[in-house]
């Protein structure tokens, strides 16, 4: 039986170089495929690194612009006053509240400068707040006619000088010293802050403002109570930059540069806090202020609150 059988020749030379054509072009194609992939591939990197690169850049400018708004020189100075007394059941809050504001410092581009003014006019219910005074009740009286109000309340925040709120009321008093934040201020400056003999002494300049005086302030930096009688029996109380003195020290009709003295309260703490304010007539705003503190030992290292001069 014989089995059938193929014989191979070899293709015509045209199939075979048309063979060679085609494979060389598919080969040609991936080529080019697999190298526009790759150049794509590096472009779409190179884009990728490129977009990276200014998304990085440009979180970096806005990190140095948040940095720079929110050091110490770029801030801007404001003045928080809380009439308080230790005869009020609501002030403890407020009171707590200030002492936040003054070591925590939460709000940007602000320098708070905290003052705790004690008035007088709930000593006769059962406690006297030993750092209660009719100056500071005097004061507070000024803003109930400013700012038109009914009546003095406690507690009180009254933000440089230009809007009262209640003193535990923490939403509105950020609100009102970021708004207080956004005005130009008198520059004030303290230098050499110390203690001789049984008054503070220090180097003050502030520039020119009309109608406008210009104050010190020497407040204990901490104080302790614990009460005994009235609303707050039974508490522990403690206050920071307790109002222990204020006085005019003069007016701003010219640029001011000079030594000032301010006498010592009777038992005056340690540590205490000297603060000068620019408090313009009739309006009652407050148009600078700057902050240093001292011991009964000499300086200590300040912190000034200044800004830049109103156009």
């Amino acid at each position: 039986m014989r089995k059938r059988t193929f014989t191979l020749e070899p293709p015509p030379f045209g199939l075979i170089f048309l063979m060679a054509v085609t494979v060389a072009n598919s080969a040609s194609q991936t080529g080019m495929k697999r190298m526009r992939g790759i150049f794509q591939a590096r472009a779409g990197y190179v884009i990728l690194s490129s977009c990276a690169a200014a998304l990085i850049a440009a979180c970096s400018i806005f990190a140095g612009r948040t940095q720079a708004a929110d050091s110490p020189a770029a801030k801007q100075p404001v003045l928080v006053e809380l009439f308080t007394s230790e005869g009020c059941s609501s002030c403890p809050p407020a009171d707590a509240l200030l002492e936040l504001l003054d070591h925590e410092q939460p709000v940007p581009g602000a320098r708070v400068v905290v003052l705790s003014e004690h008035v007088d006019y709930w000593d006769h219910e059962g406690w006297r707040d030993p750092f209660s005074s009719p100056e500071i009740t005097a004061r507070q009286d000024f803003y109930v006619s400013r700012f038109s109000q009914d009546s003095a309340y406690t507690p009180e925040a009254v933000i440089d000088g230009a809007r009262g709120l209640t003193g535990n009321d923490r939403r509105g008093l950020v609100s009102a010293i970021q708004e207080a934040a956004q005005k130009p201020k008198i520059e004030i400056a303290i230098a050499n802050a110390t203690v001789n003999g049984k008054s503070v002494e220090a180097t003050v300049t502030a520039g020119t403002h009309p109608r406008t005086d210009l104050y010190a302030v020497l407040a204990d930096d901490h104080d302790e109570s614990s009460v005994s009688r009235g609303e707050n029996s039974g508490k522990h109380l403690e206050h920071v930059a307790v109002v222990r003195v204020i006085e005019k020290i003069g007016s701003l009709n010219d640029e001011l540069s000079k030594q000032i003295h301010v006498a010592l309260p009777g038992h005056a703490q340690a540590k205490m806090r000297l603060v000068v304010f620019a408090q313009e007539r009739g309006t009652g705003h407050i148009l600078g202020v700057a902050e240093a503190t001292f011991s009964d030992t000499g300086s200590l290292p300040q912190q000034q609150a200044q800004s830049s001069r109103p156009q």
